[in-house]
């Protein structure tokens, strides 16, 4: 279990969807004798949560999820977002209108527990925030220009005031730009919810700042709603998103040759 002290009963809820784009099945694809969802559950678990759950489209991911001692609910197949998913899901475990749930992806089997409990205790310390988020300090100056790796702005309050794949703030003139020596931030995509914005969030009209960015939370931003970010110091390793990326988790969790 994570260190860090949180001071309001929190759930993780995991949604898994069977297709992908890249990786179908992914969810199920295996990583030193489990499935990836099942991997990612098990690190969920050695956070602080209450309950860990996977909210899965296929009945072939709650069949894997059951078959591990993973609590697992069925939940629709034709939700546009993780987030919609995850608010079926919270209907249907019956949670309450004040309950905090973390949402983590079903493909971040190295999730570091110690970064769930950092967004359950921002969401509870930030009463006025609907949502809370994470970020870390960017250090890779190639990353500036990657559009796959989205950075995030934030008030004096630490809260989001936008998020982007472009590098921002943007740096004019002769303003030093060693990444070292200016704001950025890279938005590690984990949150944290408060069950009555679940409740609200699938009937937000997409606007055209998310539409543009394909950025879902700038849905939430556009309509008013607050998001606390917290900025961490521990690592994470992100999700698995290609064939190399679970080429190089499955590396990590093969056996060692002896020396």
């Amino acid at each position: 279990m994570s260190a860090l002290g949180v001071n309001q009963p929190f759930h993780v809820i995991i949604p898994a969807r069977w297709q992908s784009s890249r990786l179908p099945g992914k969810m199920l694809a295996d990583i030193g004798g489990l499935p990836m969802v099942v991997r990612t559950a098990l690190q969920a678990r050695k956070s602080s949560a209450r309950s860990v759950t996977i909210a899965a489209d296929d009945a072939r991911i709650i069949g894997k999820a059951l078959e591990h001692g993973i609590d697992a609910v069925l939940t629709r197949s034709d939700h546009p977002s993780g987030t919609d998913r995850l608010a079926e899901a919270a209907e249907l475990l019956g949670l309450r209108e004040d309950a905090h749930i973390i949402n983590v992806q079903g493909d971040e089997p190295m999730i570091n527990p110690a970064i769930i409990d950092e967004v359950a205790h921002a969401l509870a310390q930030d009463t006025e925030a609907s949502i809370a988020t994470c970020a870390s300090r960017l250090s890779d100056e190639s990353a500036l220009s990657n559009p796959n790796v989205v950075k995030v702005v934030r008030d004096l309050r630490a809260r989001a005031l936008y998020f982007s794949r472009s590098a921002i703030p943007h740096v004019r003139g002769d303003v030093q730009t060693d990444v070292s020596r200016t704001p950025y931030l890279h938005h590690i995509g984990i949150y944290g919810y408060r069950s009555n914005f679940l409740e609200a969030f699938p009937q937000l009209t997409p606007g055209l700042l998310e539409s543009l960015e394909m950025l879902e939370q700038l849905r939430a931003l556009e309509h008013g709603f607050k998001i606390h970010v917290c900025v961490t110091d521990n690592s994470s390793f992100g999700g698995v998103d290609t064939p190399d990326d679970l080429e190089r988790v499955r590396r990590m969790f093969s056996p060692q040759p002896s020396a």
